[in-house]
């Protein structure tokens, strides 16, 4: 940790799909003692986090994402006793645990809406939010759901409509609802209580909707082949002025059991609108996922243009993150090719903020193919064709060249990749040119060099398919390079002595520096300085 820093300022993040990370048992599915059994891959790797996404009981309909109990463990997944042994050991070697946390909605099995649906007059029943049917009987307003369709299920039994943001299975929990909000805050407590370090908190910009329930507008931008969804601006279901409240009062909850504890907010929204998720003083999220880099040109005065504008936004004390895959999102190394994936990974390792990578990135996994009898994501059985589905981003991580990959000794829940013979975790820990082998030699410098986790950011230039920048940290200074094209570019790149410290192919380092340099095709440089005094602060 660099001094006066708190852990995930100069910390990496890694996200674990616990259903795709490692099975123990042969049932195809990954779990919570395979997590433990791969520990020294993400030690030696360099990470100082894991992000587990939801390992909580559920019926698994949007595959943990409605979850029917906050504070226990799904079998699928292992037993508490399994959980407190992954945290333990973590925290032996120096790591950090953090949690999924589903505040929006609950599984339409979780007690609580049991208990809502079941009358009326149930003390749960304002848990969730109900409204009765328009005058035609039809559904109280147009709000659509993001999985396609009505977002409103109409309940024969109690005579009202509930609302779901996502699967009809998924009904929205009511965060105006003071009891409501106290529960979930409890939910949080549990978990505090049991020793994690924090909380990766899912969909937080749907958490309140408009207290007047209005239509949302037409959507004028809206073209075929877009989500069903985009129809409509989402003017009265997203980003709504109360939820600064709610991420304040789980602030507040986290803040209780130390300065340590770290709250991560999931909000695909632009950046001046991100920006309010640090909270009034800094009092919301510690970090409000910045996914602009999956969204921008893959071009250096786009990528520059990006990162001038999101380092500008950052309320005063903000602390800049950011992101090129999860579970969610189209892989780095099938949107760039795997070329440029390694400079990418560049990039995102020596940015100024708290990076998280998606498991299989280190080792330039790529979307698979799913076979239309494989498809598990509800997302793509609901709205088929227009390639919204996530499962080719979580298909199990292949750990060594056999026919499971290592992952499973039976059926994995999905595909692997047609290529984990070669791409896989043995075979690249093996091969000290691989993606893996970067990874691990990006972290040790990032974990080396302050200037390069916690240092400033000047850039330098954004020219002929090359992002330049610096990080610098007392004395200390570094230069990077990024070709972004697949062709040779020659740059300008230091008026002083220099000599590279890393190249994304791994095999210049050390090479001395002096004016011009020749980057050959997908190569990024890391350059360091001789003269640490000069231009230092």
């Amino acid at each position: 940790m660099a001094d006066g820093f708190a852990w995930w300022q100069s910390g990496v993040i890694y996200q674990v799909y616990p259903r795709s990370f490692q099975d123990s048992n042969g049932d195809g599915v990954g779990d919570l003692p395979g997590i433990l059994a791969r520990l020294d891959h993400l030690q030696t790797l360099g990470v100082d986090a894991l992000w587990v996404s939801p390992i909580y009981p559920s019926p698994m309909a949007d595959f943990g994402y409605d979850v029917s109990d906050y504070t226990g463990v799904h079998p699928l997944f292992g037993t508490m006793e399994d959980f407190e042994r992954l945290l333990a050991e973590l925290h032996r070697r120096g790591m950090k645990l953090i949690l999924d946390f589903v505040p929006n909605h609950s599984s339409d099995r979780h007690p609580w809406f049991q208990a809502s649906r079941s009358s009326r007059d149930d003390p749960k029943r304002d848990w969730y939010i109900w409204r009765d049917a328009a005058p035609d009987g039809g559904p109280p307003n147009n709000w659509l759901s993001e999985f396609g369709g009505g977002a409103w299920e109409w309940d024969a039994a109690t005579g009202q409509y509930y609302y779901h943001a996502y699967l009809k299975e998924q009904p929205d929990l009511n965060w105006r609802n003071p009891a409501l909000r106290e529960a979930m805050l409890d939910a949080l407590r549990v978990w505090l209580d049991r020793g994690v370090d924090g909380f990766r908190v899912d969909a937080i910009h749907h958490l309140i909707k408009d207290a007047q329930f209005r239509d949302n507008p037409p959507n004028p931008g809206w073209r075929e082949g877009m989500s069903p969804v985009r129809r409509l601006i989402r003017l009265h279901t997203v980003d709504q002025p109360e939820v600064h409240d709610a991420i304040a009062a789980m602030r507040r909850v986290a803040d209780g059991y130390g300065p340590d504890r770290l709250l991560i907010g999931e909000a695909y929204l632009p950046i001046d609108q991100l920006m309010a998720y640090y909270g009034a003083d800094l009092t919301g999220f510690q970090l409000p996922f910045n996914f602009h880099l999956l969204s921008t040109p893959w071009e250096a005065k786009a990528l520059a243009a990006l990162i001038r504008t999101y380092e500008a936004a950052l309320p005063p004390g903000g602390w800049p993150n950011w992101v090129l895959g999860n579970h969610d999102r189209s892989r780095v190394a099938s949107r760039l090719g795997r070329g440029q994936a390694r400079v990418a990974a560049m990039l995102l390792l020596t940015l100024r903020g708290t990076p998280t990578l998606y498991q299989g990135d280190e080792i330039g996994m790529t979307d698979v193919a799913i076979p239309p009898d494989r498809v598990q994501d509800p997302w793509e059985k609901n709205i088929p064709g227009l390639g919204l589905g996530r499962d080719p981003v979580r298909t199990p991580i292949p750990w060594d060249g056999g026919p499971r990959g290592g992952f499973t000794t039976g059926e994995p829940w999905l595909p692997l990749g047609p290529d984990h013979e070669r791409v896989n975790v043995a075979a690249q820990a093996a091969d000290p040119s691989s993606m893996l082998a970067l990874h691990r030699a990006l972290l040790s410098l990032r974990r080396a060099e302050p200037a390069l986790s916690v240092g400033r950011y000047e850039p330098v230039s954004a020219e002929n398919d090359v992002l330049v920048y610096e990080r610098r940290h007392g004395r200390d200074r570094f230069r990077v390079l990024l070709n972004l094209s697949a062709a040779e570019r020659t740059v300008d790149a230091v008026p002083d002595a220099a000599h590279i410290r890393l190249s994304t192919h791994l095999d210049r380092g050390g090479e001395p520096v002096s004016g011009a340099l020749r980057l050959r095709p997908d190569e990024g440089v890391v350059i360091g300085f001789d003269d640490k005094g000069k231009g230092g602060e």
